[in-house]
């Protein structure tokens, strides 16, 4: 019999955050959203995000892994001059905002992301991805709902923005009653030119 606890485990994701000022301008057109479809679960602002590689529940030792490569990815690669725009659904589901700018270099950079994982050996659901800014999720059979934030939201277009930072976030999903919450384990400045 084993008496040893199990290894501390994270549920992990790499990702970009918009700038303060970005996610403030996209707050403002979303308020009558907000106060429409309050049982809509609203994502926090400080917590919007747009992810490019989700890796889900890892051993705490494995994210330590991914810091020097992230680290040095993210020294050699440019900003990304990237907007908000737009919104969308998911699965009747998730509320989303769209990405606008420099797209072509976002799914290059999430490529990159990805194969920094695969290379640690650290095994991940590889899906497409569909850039975007998860904005707040429904309970079943609240499609009216998020159809019609949705659709207020759809003619939304930000100003421009540079991505600061590459981020490895970690997040409390999965982990007992209340909000997702998520917190940096680390970031790096994109330092490329």
């Amino acid at each position: 019999m084993n008496d040893q606890p199990p290894a501390p485990t994270i549920r992990v994701f790499v990702a970009l955050a918009p700038p303060d000022d970005a996610k403030d301008e996209l707050a403002r057109a979303l308020r009558p959203a907000l106060d429409a479809f309050p049982s809509l679960r609203w994502n926090r602002i400080e917590d919007w995000h747009i992810t490019l590689a989700f890796l889900g529940e890892l051993p705490a030792r494995a994210a330590a892994l991914l810091r020097p490569p992230l680290a040095g990815l993210a020294a050699a690669r440019r900003p990304l001059e990237l907007a908000l725009r737009g919104s969308g659904h998911f699965d009747d589901r998730v509320l989303w905002s769209g990405i606008d700018g420099d797209v072509e270099g976002l799914h290059l950079l999430a490529a990159d992301v990805r194969d920094v994982v695969k290379t640690c050996g650290i095994p991940f659901e590889d899906r497409p991805l569909r850039p975007h800014l998860t904005l707040a999720r429904a309970r079943r059979g609240d499609l009216t709902q998020v159809l019609a934030a949705a659709s207020g939201l759809a003619g939304f277009s930000g100003r421009r923005w540079t991505s600061g930072r590459l981020h490895l976030v970690g997040s409390n999903a999965g982990r007992g009653p209340g909000p997702i919450r998520y917190r940096d384990i680390e970031s790096w400045p994109f330092a490329g030119s």
